[in-house]
């Protein structure tokens, strides 16, 4: 069996895809695969690590506006199916798998006009541009939100599955993961992150947050910064008389590379919006207070939070609204009613979908046997 597998760009287009690789492996006896991405994206870095055949096309995303790049971009493209078309020629592959990015536009067009069988995977509820485009030539979408089916010009080749993630999200203990992390078993564990860069306007209303529960007997702050925020909020946290080497109840950290371990110790979860974030936090039934980045292509991460708030699983903020005080009213809201809390976890929980890879792998095995 032989399968491409094309996404990139971001973290959030090519977890998705090695973990549905991983699904599929664990599904067949042999199975080669080659993954298409661009020199640009991280996949360039990120594939060949996992042990992984890659290939690069010369492709551009499209400016959400007219303009002279734009055409440019359309003659780049035509280019890149070509290249994509030669490509699939010669590694002959029985189902070709699109994660979303750009880079998936050509190759699964060629893939598609070549009679060969066709899957994208659209994390959001709000479709990007081009899994709108690719969904009229593809065979099957699978989704990680069932509402965004309406949104898909075909609503007949969708499926739910829900969004893949990472195979260690479920794997650890709360109990192990407190201890492995230093936190007070004690005391409820919030969360907060703003992705692997950090979010400044979640790290600067935070300040007031770690000053307000710096002597709580029953809060504790786990806060990921980003890198480029990190020295920035322990400055600023020590000129307010915190000192984050000794200071229990804020734990500040720039990045965290066992992030499943935090989500497993985790009570509740300051977050924005994106689609695989909230895969991992309703997986794990965890409670939100989410704010979505306001500049997410077609603001589509406020859609995918709306969803949590309408389900019960979280309470939206809008970033334009965001500041420190009503940032500690909402956590109070819930850390203060045990009843809510629960009943947050319990709809959180029914939201996931751990098994989504499995299920974008049984498709795609049965698109397989169909051809």
């Amino acid at each position: 069996m032989r399968i491409i597998v094309s996404g990139g760009g971001t973290g959030g287009h090519i977890y998705p895809a090695i973990t549905i690789i991983k699904a599929i492996k664990e599904k067949v006896n042999f199975s080669e695969v080659l993954f298409i991405g661009t020199e640009h994206g991280l996949e360039a870095d990120i594939i060949p690590k996992e042990g992984l055949e890659i290939q690069f096309i010369n492709v551009a995303g499209f400016e959400r506006r007219l303009s002279v790049k734009n055409i440019q971009t359309i003659m780049k493209t035509i280019g890149s199916v070509w290249q994509s078309r030669k490509i699939i020629q010669k590694f002959k592959p029985d189902l070709v798998i699109g994660t979303g990015g750009y880079v998936c536009g050509p190759v699964l067009l060629a893939a598609s006009l070549m009679g060969i069988p066709t899957m994208i995977q659209e994390q959001n509820v709000i479709p990007g541009i081009t899994n709108k485009i690719l969904s009229r030539f593809v065979d099957k979408i699978a989704l990680g939100y069932a509402e965004a089916k309406k949104n898909f010009p075909n609503p007949n080749k969708t499926f739910f599955s829900g969004n893949p993630i990472r195979d260690e999200v479920m794997r650890f203990k709360r109990e192990e993961s407190i201890v492995a992390l230093g936190l007070d078993k004690t005391k409820r564990t919030i969360l907060i992150s703003g992705g692997s860069r950090g979010a400044r306007s979640i790290n600067q209303a935070m300040l007031q947050v770690h000053q307000y529960f710096a002597d709580s007997k029953e809060i504790q702050l786990l806060h990921v910064t980003g890198q480029s925020e990190y020295n920035g909020i322990v400055r600023n946290l020590s000129q307010c008389g915190i000192d984050t080497t000794t200071a229990g109840n804020s734990i500040i950290k720039p990045y965290l590379y066992n992030m499943p371990q935090a989500l497993a110790a985790a009570d509740l979860a300051i977050f924005r919006a994106g689609a695989i974030g909230l895969a991992e936090l309703t997986s794990r039934g965890i409670p939100s207070i989410l704010i979505p980045y306001p500049y997410a292509a077609e603001n589509h991460q406020e859609f995918n939070a709306r969803v949590m708030e309408q389900q019960g699983a979280a309470i939206l903020i809008r970033d334009t609204e965001l500041n420190g005080d009503l940032l500690i009213k909402s956590i109070n809201d819930v850390v203060n009613s045990p009843e809510r809390l629960e009943t947050m976890a319990i709809a959180s929980k029914k939201i996931g979908r751990p098994e989504a890879a499995e299920s974008i792998a049984n498709m795609a095995l049965s698109l397989i046997k169909q051809h």
